[in-house]
């Protein structure tokens, strides 16, 4: 049995987007949707092909409808942030893995 202890330090928003995921180590993007986000972090799942662990360093890509890039003046947020959990629970049902996201 495992014990999770709570992290977070803002409020989540729930919000399935696209994202890409850059991993340096990996030297490539993988694809996935974001979970739900917040300020400090986000919870994205992607493709089990992804190596990712904790401690990992990533660039997340949020693109931006055209509406939303005209009005901030680019087409994507890009936020940097460190794994901070590998949950697995899900890879047999949808053959992704969730990755806990805290932004730097």
């Amino acid at each position: 049995m495992e014990t999770l202890v709570e992290q977070r330090r803002e409020r989540r928003t729930e919000l399935s987007w696209p994202v890409s995921v850059w991993l340096p180590e990996a030297d490539r993007f993988f694809h996935g949707r974001s979970a739900n986000i917040s300020k400090t972090g986000a919870l994205i799942t992607v493709p089990i092909s992804m190596p990712a662990r904790e401690g990992s360093v990533v660039e997340v890509n949020f693109p931006r409808t055209d509406a939303l890039a005209q009005e901030k003046g680019q087409y994507a947020r890009l936020k940097k942030g460190r794994v901070v959990r590998v949950d697995r629970r899900g890879t047999l049902d949808s053959a992704s893995i969730g990755l806990g996201i805290a932004f730097e």
